[in-house]
């Protein structure tokens, strides 16, 4: 079947087209808490949510992949738009968009391949739990000394009872047909219940209301001065990276999940064009959210079409349908996130311990830990840095030498392991100049020689040898390594047949 029949097959245009249906009910009520967190009117989300939407699903690398206005940019954002009002947001939305562009331009979206999978993990599981505890905000309401306090009890077990019915119809519609999204089947059911037994609950509407017209084109009304750029540029930097991360890390998750491979460079680039748009609209820009991305693909909508759709839905609740939506009941779309906080969290982490090295389920734990206390490109970063240094630690322990006399009484040490920085330490204890004959042969062979410092721990051996009067014979040495080093050349044996080639990670070699 071709590809031109299959998007335009009925079964595609139905999952894609209800997918994207309940996407975008999703998002409305995901829009409107961002932008109140971010002191930021209800469009100025809903704005958002419909451009990066619109605009990543039809041209980014990650068909299935929903962006939109998101919850670790919203925190980024509310000291900027306390100290400076709204339009100097808007201003950093577009210079996001703008780095976001030139991270693309580079083409920098390959070192995503270098995040090591308990980041991963720890990613997924933070900001499934973020998610989770997000959804309790709307549990709360305004008391007398304008302080957030829990609702009414009676309320409380309100919610309670529409959330537990939207999630078990969520969990058994699969059971019954799979013809219709279950998380669309259990908001309807939520929302025509309620409505026919007269239940008085709190709706999407208690949270501001989604009615506007069209998004209009206008700058940013800041002033075109250095003064601004300073203000602006550290938010816009921070926003840039988060959005980036986020969006990369949901576009490997959806990799695995579908067994395909998106296009980070291509994401990227999408992404950054999105901010520049949403920017000058009126919106607080987005990057991708992992749980309207896994209502999306757990749909089976995994191309363009639901994440368009989503958008232009939204775009038609804000015209059109705003009576409509603020009228659904706010405990069927937390039932909904309840869910896809439980589908998106790796429970099979808790049956790793005893089945990974313990420094994994450490960094599991940390990225987790802090996604949650402090935010996700902290956590990322301080993920991958203590799993770089758990692999340094591990490779510097592993240099050894198989030491043995040859027919001509001469020492060989023929040395096994990766010579790089961290582990310069463990080779310059395995050999005992004083003690050694006159001639001493070191074997590179089976040995990496990786950095500079690896290269002047060698050199720095060579010069002891000297000193004692004694023969140093270095072989099996990249042509890399041999010309960087300095003090050792005239021991170095050449052997071109059996000599690796490899490169040193070396400025002089740039």
């Amino acid at each position: 079947m071709s590809s031109l029949s299959i998007l335009t097959s009925p079964t595609y245009l139905k999952t894609n087209l209800l997918s994207g249906l309940t996407v975008a009910l999703a998002l409305v009520p995901e829009a409107i808490a961002f932008a109140l967190v971010a002191h930021l009117s209800p469009l100025t989300g809903l704005y958002a949510a419909v451009l990066v939407a619109f605009i990543t699903s039809a041209f980014g690398g990650r068909p299935g992949m929903i962006s939109a206005a998101a919850g670790s940019l919203a925190v980024v954002m509310i000291a900027l738009v306390v100290q400076h009002g709204a339009q100097y947001l808007l201003a950093a939305v577009v210079l996001m968009g703008v780095l976001q562009l030139l991270f693309a331009a580079a083409r920098l979206g390959k070192f995503i391949r270098m995040v090591p999978h308990p980041v991963m993990l720890g990613f997924v599981n933070g900001l499934a739990l973020v998610i989770f505890l997000a959804q309790f905000g709307h549990f709360k309401v305004a008391g007398p000394d304008g302080t957030a306090q829990w609702m009414p009890a009676a309320q409380l077990v309100t919610m309670g009872v529409i959330i537990a019915i939207t999630m078990a119809v969520i969990y058994l519609t699969p059971r019954i047909t799979k013809a219709v999204p279950s998380t669309l089947v259990g908001i309807l059911v939520a929302n025509v219940g309620c409505a026919l037994l007269g239940v008085e609950t709190r709706t999407v509407g208690d949270l501001g209301s989604i009615a506007g017209g069209l998004p209009s084109f206008a700058l940013p009304d800041v002033p075109m001065t250095w003064d601004t750029l300073r203000i602006v540029f550290p938010y816009a930097l921070v926003m840039a990276g988060v959005g980036l991360i986020e969006s990369l890390l949901t576009l490997t998750l959806i990799d695995e999940i579908t067994d395909t491979r998106g296009q980070p460079n291509r994401e990227s680039l999408a992404l950054g064009a999105a901010n520049v748009v949403s920017g000058v609209f009126g919106g607080m820009g987005g990057c991708a959210l992992i749980g309207q991305s896994m209502i999306n693909v757990n749909s089976g909508a995994t191309g363009r079409l639901s994440g368009i759709a989503a958008a232009v839905i939204l775009l038609c609740f804000i015209l059109f349908g705003s009576s409509w939506i603020e009228a659904i009941p706010l405990a069927a779309l937390i039932g909904v996130m309840f869910v896809v906080c439980e589908k998106t969290f790796e429970w099979g982490t808790f049956r790793l311990a005893g089945r990974v090295p313990r420094a994994d389920l450490f960094v599991v734990v940390l990225v987790a830990a802090i996604t949650l206390l402090v935010d996700l490109a902290v956590a990322v970063l301080t993920g991958v840095i203590v799993s770089a240094l758990v692999f340094a630690w591990q490779h510097a322990r592993q240099v050894k030498a198989a030491v043995a006399v040859d027919d001509q009484g001469w020492k060989v040490y023929a040395l096994d392991g990766t010579l790089f920085f961290a582990s310069v330490s463990a080779f310059q204890g395995i050999f005992t100049p004083k003690d050694d004959p006159q001639d001493v042969v070191i074997d590179f062979l089976h040995a990496r020689v990786v950095d500079h410092s690896a290269i002047q721990a060698i050199d720095a051996l060579a010069e002891r040898y000297r000193l004692l009067g004694k023969r140093l014979h270095l072989r099996h040495l990249s042509p890399d390594c041999r010309e960087l080093l300095e003090k050792a050349q005239d021991m170095i044996e050449v052997n071109l047949v059996e000599d690796p080639r490899y490169r040193v990670a070396d400025d002089k070699l740039a």
